[in-house]
């Protein structure tokens, strides 16, 4: 069985008296594109540092393609790892054209020419070798980043949040473009951003992290419509929690009633867990929830709810269903889906999402 391009166990690192990144316990198979995602200070960067040999571990190991590279007697230099890094400002040579850029970490010299042309032709840059980087657009100089990291083979790629300094409409069209060169050379890859969207998009998995430790590891949709924390859960996205409470064999709320799951003794504090899509909204003269904020979003309006409790949720529309601040209005669960709910801080799954009228 091939082992894992990337396997991290117990790994640690402590700056001073605190801990920076704390326990981490991660594999990353072969061709898979793994995303670390958390708030500023979480510990990403300093996971994907440790990663690549820019730091050493206090504690753990660090296996790459099943090498030992990093442990308590053995920490080996990031040019012997095997692995590829992207910075964030793409960090190119400026004295050096493109073709020696992406020739740097070839250390066969006899096979350069050849490589560089292949990753060359990968990243689309053929032709342009001789150009210099103030000469290239910022998606071009990302793409020669990439090739440079792609070009001595590597088990494993790592990007730094490499579309942050690029203008939105370059970033999507740059952001695919990465993706299918990844997915074509079939390399694996840690991609770490704080941008959730991005995340969504990059991700065959996502990391969740916080203060040093990694929340929750599971592909976009389970990290989206199934968090293992409320951290987990509002980070990824707007999400509401709403007191809930049971009557029989259904699961009440003041926007709506679901089946109960089967696991619930109904003594429990309970919140259910909605997301602005999951929460309907219609006009009503006589109704007790009050509109108090519309975001225009183009194809969307995003609304901010008070609900007679005081609670507030939120609701996504099409742009044409338009609502006016201070608005009345009726507000139900309309999901269509599994809600989740919390029961004393644990989360469970609701099966039925939709609400009983």
């Amino acid at each position: 069985m091939r082992p894992p391009a990337i396997r991290c166990f117990g790994l640690s690192k402590r700056f001073d008296e605190s801990f920076s990144v704390q326990n981490v316990d991660l594999a990353i198979d072969h061709g898979e594109k793994m995303v670390l995602i958390g708030p500023s200070g979480c510990g990403k960067t300093t996971l994907l540092r440790l990663i690549a040999g820019f730091e050493t571990p206090t504690s753990g190991t660090l296996a790459v393609g099943g090498e030992l590279v990093a442990g308590p007697e053995r920490s080996l230099p990031p040019e012997k790892r095997r692995v590829g890094m992207v910075f964030q400002d793409y960090a190119l040579f400026p004295h050096m054209d493109i073709e020696h850029n992406v020739a740097f970490g070839i250390r066969d010299k006899s096979k350069r020419s050849k490589r560089v042309a292949e990753v060359l032709s990968m990243v689309g840059l053929t032709g342009m070798g001789k150009r210099y980087p103030h000469a290239l657009s910022g998606g071009e100089q990302q793409r020669v980043a990439l090739a440079r990291a792609l070009a001595p083979q590597p088990a494993i790629v790592l990007l730094d949040e490499p579309f942050s300094n690029l203008d939105a409409g370059l970033r999507g069209r740059v952001r695919k473009d990465v993706l299918e060169i990844l997915n074509e050379a079939e390399t694996s890859a840690i991609f770490v951003t704080h941008d959730q969207e991005e995340a969504m998009l990059f991700g065959d998995r996502i990391a969740v992290m916080n203060e040093g430790q990694i929340e929750q590891v599971d592909s976009p949709e389970i990290i989206f419509h199934n968090p293992s924390s409320t951290f987990v859960a509002k980070f990824m996205g707007i999400a509401d929690f709403i007191p809930a409470w049971t009557d029989g064999n259904k699961l009440v709320t003041e926007i709506g009633t679901l089946k109960q799951p089967k696991n619930m003794t109904g003594n429990e504090p309970m919140e259910l867990m909605v997301r602005p899509d999951d929460v309907s909204i219609s006009e009503d003269q006589a109704g007790k929830c009050r509109i108090l904020e519309r975001v225009f979003q183009g194809a969307h309006n995003l609304y901010k709810i008070a609900l007679p409790s005081g609670n507030i949720v939120h609701s996504l529309q099409l742009h044409y269903r338009s609502y006016t601040v201070g608005q009345t209005v009726s507000v139900r669960i309309d999901a269509g889906h599994p809600l989740t709910c919390t029961i004393e801080g644990n989360l469970v799954t609701i099966p039925n999402g939709t609400t009983d009228r």
